[in-house]
């Protein structure tokens, strides 16, 4: 079973996608990840971002590998753990800004297909395009949403836990920046698969709407078996 989460940042697809991959005993692939690793090597590696050619030779030489469980997944470039630098703002930033380049997305959603079509079990993958590019004929799609206010505390929240000193005004302007970004770009914009569920996290918690994705995923096993 290929189970495909899309949605902007900061909705829940990332802790929901480690919920359900657990629950289902499902590979878990982080799309994310994979834009933040490309992302790293490209600022380590001191390339422009106008300098698309050398960007995509770094995507497609990269090998980026997600493993372990969901809950501590380690993402590894080119043999190394890059799990916690990441993780940081700057790394958020400039994975948003590689990911709008159609070289290195075509490159990623190549990577993503691989990946999955090999599980063994099946997959369940976020992002912000998979049941719309990247695994068109998943056997169930979510889009998950939420207000950028809602969105913003979570993120403020979160980012508080780990010891980041933001300003939840500052995070609220970041989420809004990263969606004009994620639904204006060319190649593969943020949009929603006509098939998906979509669910508002607005005004729920995450057992809330981890029981809606588990009962429809239910329901799809019941309806292929």
């Amino acid at each position: 079973m290929i189970i495909a989460i899309d949605g902007p940042s900061g909705a829940g697809k990332s802790t929901l996608g480690k919920m359900l991959a657990t629950k289902l005993n499902l590979l878990y692939l982080d799309t994310g990840a994979m834009y933040r690793a490309v992302a790293l090597a490209v600022t380590e590696a001191a390339v422009p971002y106008r300098d698309i050619d050398r960007i995509a030779d770094i995507a497609e030489d990269s090998r980026i590998e997600l493993v372990g469980e969901p809950d501590a997944m380690k993402v590894l470039l080119n043999g190394r753990d890059i799990s916690v630098e990441i993780r940081t703002l700057a790394a958020a930033q400039a994975a948003s800004i590689v990911s709008t380049i159609s070289e290195v997305r075509r490159i990623m959603v190549e990577h993503q297909r691989v990946i999955g079509e090999s599980a063994p079990n099946g997959c369940v993958l976020e992002g912000r395009d998979i049941g719309s590019v990247a695994f068109p004929h998943a056997d169930i799609k979510f889009f998950l949403t939420a207000t950028p206010e809602a969105r913003a505390r979570r993120r403020h929240t979160e980012d508080q836990s780990k010891g980041r000193i933001a300003t939840y005004d500052q995070t609220l302007a970041e989420i809004n920046e990263r969606d004009e970004r994620d639904v204006s770009r060319e190649d593969s914009p943020l949009t929603i698969s006509p098939d998906a569920i979509v669910i508002d996290t607005s005004e729920l918690d995450l057992t809330e709407v981890f029981e809606q994705m588990l009962a429809a995923v239910r329901g799809k096993q019941d309806a292929m078996a």
